[in-house]
């Protein structure tokens, strides 16, 4: 028997990271899960450059009869218990759309997607949700990166998300992108499996990328497909052909759509003008050039531009199979 989906998910009280949480409800997961929600103090100076500061400004506001600064063990232990009242807070929210869930809230301190990413590594989530921006320490200059981080870095699954409005009750609609690859492959597995409500559509997007012609024809002679020139539009046809049928399996509306051009630009394009409110895009652990060219670059424009949120799928590697 499978053992209950693991989620790790980022939280810091933004706009964005309570998106996250809301946006979990259409993303088809299990009744039964055990979830984690780790806030992050956000920690930029070094302890002895902040205690030198500290000094600096607690003198020259003993002269100027200004109260000193906090030191930075208070200001620290401040920060953290707010960090794990907003976890907290996450954790009624979320429980109250997923009773079932077993959720934990966790704390820590230091760079956020360096705190969540280390977290992955020691519970080896299936899933990790963060939210699209948020809060900084640093204003507006940081905001982003630490999603574009994470979803680069990670080593499992990692699901962006965005605000995008939907009415309840509406059909969800999911983009899948799919390029014939073995990440690609597991994101369609990764929608066949999820719970879905009924009348879930998805429409499968293929964009064939003329200007990466060698690549290309590689990838294709590897499946058997012969040359490029010649054979990619049958290859094209017969995974996107097999990947319906799975998914038409598990009772979901399918339809697809062959496009030749810039896949960062189309994918998004699509997604837009087509309504989606999530973009599934597998992703593989680079075992070679090829991937990482196709795949890697590919993913982080989708999930740097797109209007809704991404969710990039990674298979387990070998060594965790």
């Amino acid at each position: 028997m499978k053992e209950q989906m693991k989620l790790l998910i980022g939280y810091d009280d933004s706009q964005c990271a309570k998106a996250a949480l809301d946006d979990l409800r259409r993303a088809g997961l299990p009744r039964e899960a055990q979830a984690i929600i780790l806030s992050v103090f956000e920690q930029w100076l070094p302890h002895a450059g902040h205690n030198n500061l500290t000094a600096l400004t607690s003198g020259a506001s003993r002269s100027n009869g200004v109260t000193p600064l906090p030191t930075a063990a208070t200001t620290s232990a401040e920060k953290i218990t707010e960090t794990r009242a907003l976890a907290l807070d996450a954790k009624l929210r979320l429980q109250a759309h997923f009773p079932d869930w077993d959720i934990k809230a966790e704390e820590s301190s230091g760079s956020p997607a360096r705190e969540i990413l280390k977290r992955a590594a020691d519970w080896a989530p299936d899933l990790i949700a963060v939210g699209s921006q948020g809060c900084s320490g640093l204003g507006r200059f940081l905001l982003g990166s630490v999603s574009q981080k994470v979803a680069n870095e990670a080593q499992c699954s990692v699901r962006v998300a965005r605000g995008t409005a939907w009415k309840e009750g509406a059909p969800v609609r999911i983009l899948l992108a799919l390029d014939g690859s073995p990440g690609s492959d597991a994101a369609v597995e990764a929608v066949r499996l999820r719970m879905w409500p009924q009348e879930t559509e998805v429409r499968i997007t293929t964009v064939i990328d003329r200007s990466n012609g060698p690549i290309l024809t590689e990838l294709v002679s590897s499946a058997g497909g012969g040359v490029a020139s010649t054979a990619h539009r049958e290859w094209v046809q017969e995974f996107i052909d097999s990947a319906a049928k799975r998914l038409r399996g598990a009772e979901l509306i399918v339809s697809s759509k062959v496009e030749e051009g810039d896949p960062k630009r189309l994918i998004i394009a699509n997604a837009e003008e087509w309504g989606a409110e999530c973009i599934f895009i597998g992703a593989s652990y680079a075992h070679n050039s090829i991937e990482r060219l196709l795949l890697g670059s590919v993913a982080t424009a989708v999930v740097s531009r797109a209007h809704c949120s991404v969710e990039i799928v990674r298979g387990r590697p070998e060594s965790q199979l």
